[in-house]
C-alpha cells in the first residue's frame, strides 16, 4: 500500500476556514451584524472544499485552485470583516478582487475535473 500524504498546509487553512467561519457566523448572529454572517459562511462552504483539494496531492491544477480559493477566500471575507468591525474596507474594491478569485478558483476546480491528473487514467 502506497503512503499517502495530503498536502498539509492547504488542509490547515482548511482547518482555519472552518474554526473562523464558525466563529465569525456566531459572532454574526449575536451582534445581528450581516457582514460577519456572511464572511462567516463563505469560510464554512470553502472549508471542506479546501479539505478536498488539499487531497489531490498528484494534481497541480488542483493546488492551484485551493490556493486561488484561500487567497480569494481571505480578501472577500476579509474586506467583510473589516467593513464590521472597523467600519472600513480593507482597500478599494477587496470584496470585487476576493470575489474574482473565488470564481477563478472554481474554474480551476472544473479544470482540474477536466484535465485529470498526469499518469492516470480519466474516468
Amino acid at each position: 500500500m502506497s503512503s499517502f500524504i495530503p498536502n498539509r498546509a492547504l488542509l490547515a487553512v482548511a482547518g482555519l476556514a472552518g474554526a473562523l467561519g464558525v466563529a465569525l457566523a456566531a459572532a454574526g448572529s449575536h451582534r445581528a451584524d450581516a457582514n460577519l454572517g456572511i464572511a462567516g459562511n463563505f469560510l464554512l462552504f470553502h472549508a471542506p472544499v479546501l479539505l478536498g483539494l488539499s487531497l489531490l496531492v498528484g494534481s497541480r491544477l488542483a493546488n492551484l485552485a485551493g490556493w486561488l480559493l484561500a487567497a480569494g477566500l481571505a480578501v472577500f471575507a476579509g474586506d467583510l470583516v473589516a467593513r464590521a468591525l472597523a467600519g472600513q474596507s480593507l482597500f478599494p474594491f477587496a470584496a470585487p478582487v476576493g470575489g474574482s478569485g473565488l470564481i477563478l478558483g472554481w474554474l480551476l476546480v472544473i479544470a482540474t475535473a477536466l484535465f485529470g491528473w498526469p499518469g492516470r487514467a480519466r474516468r
